[in-house]
């Protein structure tokens, strides 16, 4: 193999790749990113057996064939080149080693054989459809705070993507829940995609995609079976395993009842829970919130290191309540939400509470209250 190509180009596709690469393996070909030269492109691909990602860039290719080297090693060499130069990766004839040439500087890596990369094979896809990655991204970054970390209860530790009917339309819906906290988002389901089965797509697939969505105006294409989903956005095609297990019925923890309403502005709301959760403990980090008519009051208690309090202007016109929260969980809540109000739907101090934009339906949060 003998290729040549722009740093810019190969930079950013080994940013893609390299981070699927997990940087202890006790499979040593996993280490490994596998570079294909053929035609007019270097095509890289890396997996970790569950996910696999898989770029093409254009290149010079002298002569085709393929090889893998170390990922991480590939991408901090490549990453320390000088800007706008020009890189060959040159392959010894006897296939041990690979030259990484630009400029005055050399370097050869140890290569793997190319038979041994495993192949993530992906089988027959049942349902396909299209969406735009800015639609992708707001169902993804609205949610995927709240994927649990518990390995325990591997059914949450991912995004629930399934579809749903609401008003008479099918809608898709992106869910999530760690126990503490539920988040929901959805979009009318685009074409093809009404009848779809629902499955979760793992924390680390939704981490490295809400990566790939940078660029508004590309539309992503979206295959998926039972037990795999395939994402192409650009020249990037992503393809993961999903988690084999059954989501809770979410439907019965979102409250209908809840009729205390406060409605108050978010940023002031915000910057209020940052400024009294200063003082309050790392492991409980609980902040009440006292209502009265027109007025929400803020207070953390810390024994070990003091108090504080906030009073705000708010929307209440409801009996007055004391209900605690964890002030990290209302944060993130709150970061998620476009509008310049936030609008909380209570029932009691131990029930859970509706958060919500108040004129945006399509995207709603459930959290659970803490005692104070």
């Amino acid at each position: 193999m003998r290729v040549t190509l722009e740093r810019a180009n190969l930079l950013k596709s080994l940013n893609h790749v390299h981070r699927v690469v997990e940087r202890r393996n006790t499979i040593p070909i996993l280490s490994n990113v596998l570079l294909r030269a053929d035609g007019g492109s270097l095509a890289m691909t890396a997996t970790d057996l569950d996910l696999e990602i898989n770029e093409a860039v254009p290149a010079h290719v002298e002569q085709g064939g393929a090889t893998t080297v170390p990922a991480h090693l590939l991408y901090d060499i490549v990453r320390k080149l000088p800007d706008g130069s020009e890189v060959m990766l040159a392959t010894e004839p006897d296939g041990a080693t690979m030259t990484v040439i630009t400029g005055r500087s050399q370097f050869k890596l140890q290569c793997l054989p190319e038979s041994d990369f495993p192949q993530l094979a992906a089988g027959e896809f049942s349902h396909t459809f299209r969406l735009d990655s800015e639609t992708l991204r707001r169902l993804i970054e609205a949610t995927q705070f709240a994927i649990s970390t518990e390995e325990t209860r591997y059914y949450l530790n991912g995004i629930y993507l399934h579809t749903a009917e609401r008003d008479g339309d099918i809608v898709l819906r992106a869910v999530a829940t760690d126990g503490h906290r539920l988040a929901r988002a959805e979009t009318k389901a685009p074409d093809g995609a009404e009848s779809v089965p629902g499955v979760i797509v793992p924390r680390k697939t939704v981490g490295e995609l809400q990566k790939l969505v940078d660029d508004p105006d590309v539309s992503v294409q979206v295959e998926l079976s039972e037990s795999k989903i395939r994402l192409t956005i650009g020249s990037v095609v992503l393809t993961s395993k999903l988690i084999d297990g059954t989501f809770p019925d979410y439907e019965r923890v979102i409250p209908t009842g809840n009729d205390k309403d406060m409605v108050i502005d978010r940023k002031v709301f915000t910057e209020a829970v940052d400024r009294v959760s200063t003082v309050s403990s790392e492991r409980g980090r609980a902040v009440k919130l006292a209502l009265a008519e027109g007025q929400l009051t803020l207070a953390v208690n810390n024994p070990d290191s003091g108090s504080a309090t906030e009073e705000l202007p708010a929307g209440y016109e409801s009996d007055p309540l004391e209900i605690g929260f964890n002030a990290r969980y209302l944060l993130d809540i709150a970061s998620q939400l476009s509008s310049s109000d936030v609008k909380f739907s209570f029932a009691d101090a131990g029930s859970p509470t509706l958060i919500e934009n108040p004129d945006d339906k399509n995207a709603l949060y459930v959290l659970m209250p803490m005692r104070v």
